[in-house]
């Protein structure tokens, strides 16, 4: 029988080899990239204060970059569309020319354009920020909440539509991350 001593050692040892395969390398590809919600999780109802039922105001966002993302990106942009509305995909929320440095965007966005740093573009209710979730009365609808790493600054005039900055976007996309969430009336 081996004594408490021996084992002990051996399974420091093994955590030790464990550990030194687990070290962060440099030469490893880490980069976090994340869009996540205090409000609601990632599929999961999406609360009606955020609704055309409720108070219609933005939830709240955060963001969470990595070091070495923070270092190739140079502004970020957010789309929150319902690809499940009716006539086709309807656009409620488009953001664009936020700072890198951002790691989140508070409840309740004016849509007069207070934001820190950054525009905000028009959405399919034809207003300028954040237009709440508004499906008709039935089955659940999907709403994706995409936040896009950029290597260029937009430099679009405010209120630009989500096909604006789709093209302004194009060829200059590092990373995209996605939140989703549902809501149903």
């Amino acid at each position: 029988m081996k004594s408490i001593g021996t084992i002990v050692i051996g399974s420091v040892f093994l955590c030790m080899i464990v550990l030194a395969g687990c070290s962060v390398d440099d030469d490893l590809d880490i980069e976090l990239f994340l869009i996540t919600s205090s409000a609601f999780l990632e599929g999961a109802s999406i609360p009606a204060q955020y609704t055309c039922d409720g108070m219609n105001i933005s939830p709240p966002l955060q963001f969470t970059i990595s070091e070495k993302t923070l270092l190739r990106i140079q502004s970020l942009a957010l789309i929150v569309d319902d690809p499940d509305a009716p006539n086709g995909t309807f656009v409620h929320w488009v953001l664009y020319d936020l700072p890198a440095t951002i790691s989140s965007l508070a409840e309740g966005i004016s849509p007069n354009g207070v934001l820190p740093g950054g525009s905000q573009g028009i959405n399919d209710f034809g207003n300028t920020g954040y237009g709440g979730l508004c499906p008709p009365t039935g089955a659940s609808h999907h709403y994706y909440f995409r936040l896009y790493a950029l290597d260029t600054v937009l430099n679009l005039p405010a209120g630009a539509t989500k096909a604006q900055v789709d093209q302004a976007m194009n060829g200059h996309i590092i990373k995209q991350a996605t939140l989703m969430g549902v809501y149903a009336r």
